[in-house]
């Protein structure tokens, strides 16, 4: 199937990585809608934005530490993870306080490029209006 042909699947993360299913189970079916070719992309707002925080520490929470999974969507073609600047700021984190995420850009020798793309709220409101499918976790 072509590119301009697919559907455009977005993602949505609002809750914290752990004390739900919500992000795992977010995390799973992306792979999944991936692996099936679909144009996925991911939305991180609220407490979503922990999802993508560096180090994280799970053995206080007794939950398998899940967040290196992200590192390989990429992998996947999963190559835009969006991120809300205002819920950044909210939660007193900037872009340092995230993993580094990357892809390989085949057009370009293999160069790794950022996974991570961070926009206001107009700009995530923009971006939503744009897709076929939503899903929120």
């Amino acid at each position: 199937m072509s590119d301009e042909n697919r559907k455009k699947f977005l993602y949505i993360n609002r809750k914290a990585p752990y004390g739900t299913i919500y992000a795992l189970e977010s995390l799973e079916v992306v792979l999944i809608g991936a692996a099936f070719e679909q144009d996925v992309s991911l939305a991180f707002i609220d407490d979503g934005v922990y999802q993508l925080m560096a180090n994280q520490e799970t053995a206080g929470v007794g939950m398998k530490n899940f967040s290196k999974t992200y590192r390989a969507l990429g992998d996947y073609e999963v190559r835009k993870l969006y991120v809300e600047k205002e819920s950044l700021a909210e939660r007193g984190l900037t872009a340092e306080n995230l993993m580094p995420i990357v892809y390989e850009d085949e057009d370009e020798d293999y160069a790794e490029k950022p996974s991570l793309i961070f926009v206001d709220r107009s700009e995530m409101a923009a971006l939503i209006q744009t897709q076929d499918v939503i899903l929120s976790f």
